[in-house]
């Protein structure tokens, strides 16, 4: 058997977080080698975002406030898959709820890791196509400062490249459906 494709053997579990968005679990294991060790972990149901892009090839974003960065952040619209949903289902609200727009046409193009050093969120990458401005979009949610911004594919590399606060889904993201724009 090659080095490395034998799972580790989990020698004991304990959830020490249980929150409204993500556990936190702390795990024994002994590896292949026999080796034992702790590992943590963020358990997250995961995430989609969508990318959605106007007719004339304009990126619809938002700069939203994230506590953690302690500042707004540019972003693609994106949110957590809730209990037994379709990744689709959650990025088709999402882009609804953040941006006013609704996507008629879309296509998967690919997931990613977040963290994979610490969490196991997974987010679903959308391309979303042939949009349209609702003329009453669905409210956001309560806790959410967001406003919608444009933006050529051109500038948000630029903002990456200067140094703007993008956050990596969207950096992520971006790179993945830049074939098709």
């Amino acid at each position: 058997m090659a080095v490395g494709s034998e799972p580790p053997q989990l020698l004991k579990q304990k959830l020490l977080y249980h929150g409204r968005k993500f556990n936190f679990e702390v795990s024994r294991l002994r590896l292949p080698n026999r080796a034992e060790g702790e590992w943590e972990c963020i358990r997250h149901p995961g995430g989609a975002v969508a990318v959605p892009v106007t007719e004339d090839g304009k990126l619809v974003l938002v700069k939203q406030y994230r506590f953690a960065a302690q500042g707004r952040l540019i972003e693609f619209p994106a949110g957590t898959i809730e209990p037994d949903e379709d990744p689709a289902t959650t990025v088709e609200r999402e882009i609804q709820e953040e941006t006013g727009y609704r996507a008629h046409r879309w296509r998967k193009v690919g997931k990613f890791f977040v963290a994979p050093g610490y969490s196991d969120e997974v987010i679903h990458v959308f391309l979303a196509q042939d949009l349209e401005k609702l003329e009453t979009p669905p409210p956001q949610d309560h806790d959410e400062d967001i406003e919608t911004i444009l933006m050529t594919p051109q500038e948000l590399e630029q903002a990456i490249l200067e140094g703007e606060p993008v956050d990596s889904k969207s950096i992520s993201s971006l790179l993945l459906v830049r074939p098709f724009l």
